[in-house]
């Protein structure tokens, strides 16, 4: 059987998740009546110490809905160039907002008041003006990198000092929380909104949560009826949702695992590795002469599962369906993939 580390969003649902979903009290959430959602979102909220919540189907939608309801058509959204909602996310800034985006070589995977302030453009005649910051944490595309508290509040403040509202896609949110020891509140207090994904690390089978005061959430329902996420008995798919809050601190497993999967990855000659913040280790193959598809590939016929994340690195996630007898067999599986693609 093959070892799956291509993403936490592989996850399965537990028998107590499907058995939750079963019994779940349901109504129509359009019009606000699904009691099982409206205690998520609820839940959510106080989770991340923000005024309001909603559900949505993923996170992408979230992140767009957010981008949507902070920025003006024709707006520029200033990020990361390695940000998930610019890079992973179709052009969804500017095919479904009008958004254009004004990308930055973020510094340690989060953007800094100087480069806030170098990116910022004020509207005139002849430029729309910055609209929106994006932010990240975890940071995907960079390693999984754990954003401190202190950075995202630095970058808020410069935003907000220029009038312009902060989004943190915080798909991974509760890894960058757990990694650091640090209340989700804290990592929320200086943004305007937050994304947070049940379905990755958390073990959801479905969904995720942006959250943001009561009147940003009342304009993100319209939003989200508009790109078609209105849900009627979604109290089905959010049950799931309330048990996945309760799998916040077994995060650190995955971050444990994740370290010692690295570890024994970087005893093998020809790979290169990145000593992960939390559940996501990149694997560099220049050294070894093949491209990240080819051992990909190869890897996979040993029983390990991985995604192509550029040229030559490979991205590797671990999740609560893996354990650590997991980590340790794929370390050996990888070797012998190693072994193969070197005769």
């Amino acid at each position: 059987m093959s070892i799956d580390l291509r993403s936490d969003t592989v996850t399965r649902p537990s028998d107590t998740m499907r058995e939750a979903a079963a019994a779940a009290a349901v109504g129509d959430d359009v019009y606000g009546e699904d009691p099982t959602v409206n205690e998520l979102e609820a839940a959510a909220a106080d989770r991340v110490g923000l005024p309001d919540a909603m559900y949505v189907p993923t996170g992408t939608m979230g992140n767009q809905i957010a981008a949507h309801v902070h920025a003006d058509r024709g707006e520029e959204v200033v990020l990361d160039r390695m940000a998930h909602i610019y890079d992973w996310e179709l052009g969804g800034l500017a095919q479904l907002s009008g958004l254009q985006t004004r990308p930055v070589d973020a510094v340690d995977a989060v953007l800094t008041p100087e480069q806030i302030d170098a990116a910022y453009v004020e509207e005139s005649l002849h430029r729309p003006g910055t609209g929106l910051i994006a932010l990240e944490n975890t940071h995907n595309a960079r390693g999984g990198v754990a954003v401190p508290p202190e950075s995202i509040s630095a970058a808020a403040d410069a935003a907000h000092d220029r009038g312009v509202p902060v989004h943190l896609d915080g798909a991974r949110l509760f890894n960058a929380c757990v990694a650091l020891d640090v209340d989700p509140a804290r990592m929320t207090r200086d943004v305007d909104s937050v994304l947070f994904c049940l379905s990755k690390g958390l073990g959801a089978p479905v969904g995720s949560i942006l959250a943001g005061d009561e009147e940003f959430i009342a304009d993100a329902r319209r939003v989200r009826k508009l790109f078609g996420g209105g849900m009627r008995q979604a109290g089905l798919i959010a049950a799931p949702g309330l048990l996945a809050l309760e799998n916040v601190d077994r995060l650190a497993e995955d971050h444990e695992n994740a370290a010692r999967f690295a570890a024994g990855l970087d005893e093998i000659d020809g790979l290169r590795v990145s000593d992960p913040d939390t559940n996501i280790v990149q694997v560099y193959t220049d050294e070894l002469g093949v491209d990240a598809e080819t051992f990909e590939a190869v890897c996979a016929e040993h029983g390990v599962l991985g995604g192509e994340h550029g040229d030559y690195l490979t991205r590797f996630c671990t999740h609560l369906d893996v354990t650590r007898e997991d980590v340790e067999a794929a370390v050996d599986r990888i070797e012998n993939a190693v072994d193969d693609l070197r005769d």
